[in-house]
């Protein structure tokens, strides 16, 4: 999929996301199962926000993405901040052309963009060819609770004076969907006027269970399984899983 003009609007309507919490993640998990490189490949990496807040905490990170426009916007944050992140349009379910890594993220619930199952397994399954032997592969997904009782019929709001935003929830045809109905207005300075864009976006999850069994499919040996950001015992009303994965 492709985020278009909403790429260009991506940070400053996501500006709450709490992108230092998932670089300390990365740091603790780096210290706990003792890797000692630092290749990092970023998958589903947006506009580059974390890849640029790694690449300064000393990691060589690469950044892939299925948009264009989204890396269009990762390159030139990266070059603001004269860092060195290699950018590439490549599918998170189709990877080719890689070298191997010490760690692979897939971070943001952006493996939820996936539609189908067969997508998540062949997403695996390239993680795991282009992962160093020890090597770490983190991600993080939303639980069954949250997409289906804090997404589902609900509406979110965002109005600052030059951008605004309508998002709204419904239940997806799959099991455990959600479709993102989004409309949002941008004031063109030039003229003084609005633009509205509108676009539709899908997000699916599965059980824990049932993303293990794929992970230990495709060769992976589960670390352990977190929720929000916190380690111990996962809550029924918990909102993000996350799994640390070694090869």
């Amino acid at each position: 999929m492709s985020y278009q003009q909403f790429a260009y609007l991506y940070d400053r309507l996501m500006d709450d996301v709490p992108y230092d919490k998932w670089v300390e993640l990365l740091l603790a998990a780096k210290q706990e199962y003792n890797i000692k490189g630092d290749n990092l490949l970023d998958l589903a990496c947006g506009t580059g926000e974390l890849s640029v807040r790694l690449a300064q905490k000393g990691f060589a990170v690469t950044g892939a993405d299925i948009s264009s426009d989204m890396l269009s916007v990762a390159q030139n944050k990266a070059a603001e901040h004269n860092l060195s992140v290699f950018f590439m349009e490549q599918d998170m379910s189709e990877l080719e052309d890689l070298p191997l890594f010490d760690f692979i993220g897939i971070f943001c619930d952006s493996l939820n963009y996936l539609q189908t199952e067969e997508q998540v397994v062949n997403t695996f399954k390239g993680v795991y060819e282009h992962l160093d032997d020890g090597g770490l592969f983190m991600f993080d997904v939303h639980s069954l609770y949250k997409m289906n009782h804090l997404f589902h019929n609900q509406t979110y709001a965002l109005n600052d004076e030059d951008v605004s935003l309508i998002w709204l929830c419904y239940e997806g045809e799959h099991p455990n969907s959600v479709e993102h109905d989004l409309s949002f207005f941008h004031l063109d300075e030039s003229t003084q006027q609005y633009n509205r864009y509108d676009e539709l976006h899908f997000q699916r999850t599965f059980s824990i269970e049932q993303y293990s069994s794929w992970l230990k499919s495709a060769g992976f040996s589960i670390q352990k399984v977190t929720a929000d950001f916190q380690n111990g015992e996962i809550k029924e009303d918990a909102e993000r899983i996350f799994f640390y994965c070694k090869k």
